[in-house]
Protein backbone atom coordinates (compact mmCIF):
# COMPACT_ATOMS: atom_id res chain seq x y z
CA UNK A 1 0.00 0.00 0.00
CA UNK A 2 1.07 3.73 -1.11
CA UNK A 3 2.40 5.28 2.00
CA UNK A 4 0.28 8.22 2.62
CA UNK A 5 3.02 10.82 3.81
CA UNK A 6 6.32 11.47 2.87
CA UNK A 7 9.38 11.66 5.32
CA UNK A 8 11.41 14.80 4.75
CA UNK A 9 14.84 14.87 6.96
CA UNK A 10 18.35 17.26 7.54
CA UNK A 11 18.40 20.78 8.12
CA UNK A 12 18.16 22.08 4.48
CA UNK A 13 15.22 20.22 3.55
CA UNK A 14 13.21 20.27 6.47
CA UNK A 15 13.80 24.42 6.48
CA UNK A 16 13.72 25.06 2.89
CA UNK A 17 9.95 23.02 2.82
CA UNK A 18 8.71 25.07 5.60
CA UNK A 19 9.39 28.30 3.36
CA UNK A 20 8.11 27.35 0.62
CA UNK A 21 4.88 26.02 1.51
CA UNK A 22 4.44 23.84 -1.50
CA UNK A 23 3.80 21.12 1.53
CA UNK A 24 1.47 20.14 4.18
CA UNK A 25 2.84 19.18 7.35
CA UNK A 26 1.86 17.09 9.64
CA UNK A 27 4.28 16.63 12.88
CA UNK A 28 8.46 17.57 13.45
CA UNK A 29 10.23 15.62 14.86
CA UNK A 30 13.69 17.04 16.36
CA UNK A 31 16.27 14.52 18.69
CA UNK A 32 16.81 14.97 22.19
CA UNK A 33 20.47 14.50 21.48
CA UNK A 34 20.32 17.70 18.98
CA UNK A 35 23.60 20.18 19.42
CA UNK A 36 22.88 22.38 16.31
CA UNK A 37 21.09 25.49 17.58
CA UNK A 38 19.15 25.44 13.69
CA UNK A 39 16.50 23.47 15.02
CA UNK A 40 14.97 26.48 16.64
CA UNK A 41 14.86 28.47 13.16
CA UNK A 42 13.02 25.23 12.22
CA UNK A 43 10.64 25.49 15.84
CA UNK A 44 10.06 29.28 15.18
CA UNK A 45 7.86 28.75 12.15
CA UNK A 46 6.66 24.76 12.89
CA UNK A 47 5.29 27.17 16.17
CA UNK A 48 3.42 30.21 14.05
CA UNK A 49 2.27 27.78 11.56
CA UNK A 50 1.12 25.59 14.81
CA UNK A 51 2.40 22.42 13.50
CA UNK A 52 2.88 19.69 15.93
CA UNK A 53 6.53 19.62 17.26
CA UNK A 54 7.71 16.78 18.88
CA UNK A 55 10.98 15.73 20.80
CA UNK A 56 12.62 12.03 19.89
CA UNK A 57 15.09 9.64 20.38
CA UNK A 58 17.67 9.49 18.01
CA UNK A 59 16.74 6.04 17.55
CA UNK A 60 13.84 6.42 16.10
CA UNK A 61 14.72 9.01 13.86
CA UNK A 62 17.49 6.87 12.60
CA UNK A 63 14.59 3.83 12.17
CA UNK A 64 12.21 6.37 10.53
CA UNK A 65 14.98 7.49 7.70
CA UNK A 66 16.94 4.25 7.33
CA UNK A 67 19.95 5.71 9.06
CA UNK A 68 20.43 8.70 7.03
CA UNK A 69 22.52 11.73 8.47
CA UNK A 70 19.33 13.03 9.66
CA UNK A 71 20.78 15.86 11.76
CA UNK A 72 18.29 15.29 14.63
CA UNK A 73 15.68 16.49 12.29
CA UNK A 74 12.39 14.56 10.79
CA UNK A 75 9.44 15.89 9.35
CA UNK A 76 6.11 13.73 7.80
CA UNK A 77 5.19 15.46 5.33
CA UNK A 78 3.38 15.36 2.08
CA UNK A 79 4.35 14.10 -0.89
CA UNK A 80 6.28 16.91 -3.20
CA UNK A 81 3.46 18.32 -5.49
CA UNK A 82 4.41 17.49 -8.95
CA UNK A 83 1.85 19.06 -12.05
CA UNK A 84 1.34 17.81 -16.02
CA UNK A 85 3.51 18.76 -17.90
CA UNK A 86 0.76 19.70 -20.17
CA UNK A 87 0.13 22.42 -17.78
CA UNK A 88 3.36 24.01 -18.94
CA UNK A 89 2.28 25.02 -22.47
CA UNK A 90 -0.37 27.44 -20.96
CA UNK A 91 2.12 29.23 -18.70
CA UNK A 92 4.24 29.25 -21.87
CA UNK A 93 1.32 30.97 -23.49
CA UNK A 94 0.64 33.24 -20.73
CA UNK A 95 4.25 34.27 -19.98
CA UNK A 96 5.43 37.61 -21.23
CA UNK A 97 9.07 37.53 -20.99
CA UNK A 98 10.89 34.59 -22.87
CA UNK A 99 10.45 31.08 -20.69
CA UNK A 100 13.75 28.73 -20.22
CA UNK A 101 12.96 25.47 -19.62
CA UNK A 102 14.47 22.23 -18.59
CA UNK A 103 13.81 19.27 -19.77
CA UNK A 104 15.60 15.94 -18.09
CA UNK A 105 15.50 13.05 -20.05
CA UNK A 106 16.22 10.14 -17.48
CA UNK A 107 18.67 11.07 -14.74
CA UNK A 108 18.34 8.19 -12.88
CA UNK A 109 20.83 8.73 -9.59
CA UNK A 110 18.59 11.11 -7.03
CA UNK A 111 21.91 13.33 -6.43
CA UNK A 112 22.30 14.28 -9.98
CA UNK A 113 18.68 15.31 -9.98
CA UNK A 114 19.30 16.98 -6.90
CA UNK A 115 22.51 18.68 -8.26
CA UNK A 116 20.42 19.74 -11.51
CA UNK A 117 17.37 20.77 -10.03
CA UNK A 118 19.63 23.29 -7.25
CA UNK A 119 21.22 24.81 -10.72
CA UNK A 120 18.29 25.10 -13.00
CA UNK A 121 17.20 27.59 -10.00
CA UNK A 122 20.56 28.97 -9.35
CA UNK A 123 20.74 29.52 -13.34
CA UNK A 124 17.10 31.09 -13.50
CA UNK A 125 15.18 27.68 -15.47
CA UNK A 126 11.44 28.54 -14.93
CA UNK A 127 9.98 25.12 -15.45
CA UNK A 128 11.73 21.74 -15.11
CA UNK A 129 10.22 18.62 -16.57
CA UNK A 130 11.07 15.11 -16.12
CA UNK A 131 9.74 11.27 -17.14
CA UNK A 132 7.49 9.58 -14.70
CA UNK A 133 8.66 6.58 -15.59
CA UNK A 134 12.58 5.42 -16.06
CA UNK A 135 13.80 8.31 -13.94
CA UNK A 136 14.50 9.49 -10.49
CA UNK A 137 11.80 11.11 -8.67
CA UNK A 138 11.22 14.27 -6.96
CA UNK A 139 11.74 11.95 -3.36
CA UNK A 140 13.00 13.20 -0.09
CA UNK A 141 16.32 11.87 -0.90
CA UNK A 142 16.46 14.41 -3.83
CA UNK A 143 15.18 16.97 -1.62
CA UNK A 144 18.14 16.51 0.40
CA UNK A 145 21.00 16.66 -2.50
CA UNK A 146 19.27 19.48 -3.51
CA UNK A 147 20.29 21.16 -0.03
CA UNK A 148 16.18 21.86 -0.10
CA UNK A 149 16.38 23.56 -3.63
CA UNK A 150 14.14 20.93 -4.87
CA UNK A 151 11.50 22.55 -2.54
CA UNK A 152 10.56 26.05 -4.66
CA UNK A 153 11.06 24.20 -7.70
CA UNK A 154 8.02 24.15 -10.81
CA UNK A 155 8.65 20.59 -11.42
CA UNK A 156 6.15 18.42 -13.94
CA UNK A 157 5.94 14.94 -14.86
CA UNK A 158 6.03 13.71 -18.76
CA UNK A 159 4.77 10.85 -19.87
CA UNK A 160 5.48 11.67 -23.50
CA UNK A 161 8.69 13.73 -23.95
CA UNK A 162 8.46 13.39 -28.31
CA UNK A 163 4.66 14.82 -27.79
CA UNK A 164 5.87 17.51 -24.86
CA UNK A 165 8.44 19.01 -27.33
CA UNK A 166 6.38 19.19 -30.14
CA UNK A 167 3.91 21.10 -28.43
CA UNK A 168 6.57 23.53 -27.15
CA UNK A 169 7.72 24.21 -30.64
CA UNK A 170 4.27 24.66 -31.75
CA UNK A 171 4.17 27.62 -29.32
CA UNK A 172 7.34 28.90 -30.32
CA UNK A 173 10.16 27.48 -27.76
CA UNK A 174 13.29 26.30 -29.38
CA UNK A 175 14.21 23.08 -28.25
CA UNK A 176 18.37 22.13 -27.69
CA UNK A 177 19.70 19.12 -26.51
CA UNK A 178 23.05 18.81 -25.11
CA UNK A 179 25.06 15.88 -26.84
CA UNK A 180 28.52 15.30 -26.82
CA UNK A 181 28.29 14.57 -31.02
CA UNK A 182 26.08 18.18 -31.28
CA UNK A 183 27.62 19.78 -34.28
CA UNK A 184 27.97 23.46 -32.72
CA UNK A 185 29.75 23.75 -29.33
CA UNK A 186 27.65 25.42 -26.82
CA UNK A 187 29.60 28.67 -26.33
CA UNK A 188 28.79 29.44 -30.21
CA UNK A 189 25.16 28.79 -29.60
CA UNK A 190 22.08 30.55 -29.19
CA UNK A 191 19.85 29.98 -25.72
CA UNK A 192 17.82 33.52 -25.94
CA UNK A 193 14.61 33.88 -26.31
CA UNK A 194 12.38 30.49 -25.70
CA UNK A 195 13.90 27.64 -25.08
CA UNK A 196 14.01 24.26 -23.79
CA UNK A 197 17.31 23.18 -22.79
CA UNK A 198 16.88 18.98 -23.19
CA UNK A 199 19.86 16.99 -20.76
CA UNK A 200 20.17 13.25 -21.37
CA UNK A 201 20.61 10.40 -19.03
CA UNK A 202 23.73 9.39 -17.31
CA UNK A 203 24.00 6.23 -18.92
CA UNK A 204 22.55 6.47 -23.14
CA UNK A 205 22.33 10.45 -23.22
CA UNK A 206 19.18 11.97 -24.86
CA UNK A 207 16.95 9.07 -26.77
CA UNK A 208 16.95 8.68 -30.39
CA UNK A 209 13.64 10.00 -30.96
CA UNK A 210 14.00 12.89 -28.26
CA UNK A 211 17.26 13.80 -30.16
CA UNK A 212 15.13 14.17 -33.32
CA UNK A 213 12.82 16.87 -31.98
CA UNK A 214 15.96 18.79 -30.90
CA UNK A 215 16.14 22.15 -33.22
CA UNK A 216 19.59 22.20 -32.70
CA UNK A 217 22.29 19.97 -30.70
CA UNK A 218 25.06 21.32 -29.02
CA UNK A 219 28.26 20.06 -27.56
CA UNK A 220 30.58 21.11 -25.12
CA UNK A 221 33.98 21.72 -25.84
CA UNK A 222 36.84 19.13 -24.57
CA UNK A 223 39.97 19.06 -23.88
CA UNK A 224 40.65 16.07 -22.60
CA UNK A 225 41.11 12.50 -22.49
CA UNK A 226 37.44 11.75 -20.54
CA UNK A 227 34.96 12.12 -23.73
CA UNK A 228 32.33 13.37 -21.55
CA UNK A 229 31.17 14.73 -17.76
CA UNK A 230 28.83 13.82 -15.19
CA UNK A 231 25.26 14.54 -16.43
CA UNK A 232 24.71 17.36 -13.53
CA UNK A 233 28.08 19.01 -14.08
CA UNK A 234 27.44 19.56 -18.07
CA UNK A 235 24.12 20.51 -17.29
CA UNK A 236 25.20 22.92 -14.85
CA UNK A 237 28.09 24.30 -17.54
CA UNK A 238 24.84 24.75 -20.33
CA UNK A 239 22.47 26.30 -17.90
CA UNK A 240 24.93 29.00 -17.07
CA UNK A 241 25.94 29.72 -20.87
CA UNK A 242 22.01 30.12 -20.90
CA UNK A 243 22.07 32.46 -18.35
CA UNK A 244 25.22 34.29 -19.00
CA UNK A 245 23.13 35.03 -22.84
CA UNK A 246 19.89 35.60 -21.18
CA UNK A 247 21.24 38.32 -18.58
Amino acid sequence: MKEKNDILFGFHSVYEALKAGKRNFYNILISKNRSSNRAGKIEDIARKRKIKIEIADPELLDTMTDFSNHQGLVARTSFFPIKKASEVITLVQKKKEPCFILVLENIEDPHNLGALIRTALCAGVDYILIPKNRSALPSSSVSRSSAGAMEHADIFYITNTVSILRSLKENGVWVSGLDALGDTFLFDSDLKGNIALVIGGEHKGIRPLVKKECDFLVSLPNKGNINSLNASVAGGVAMYEALRQRS
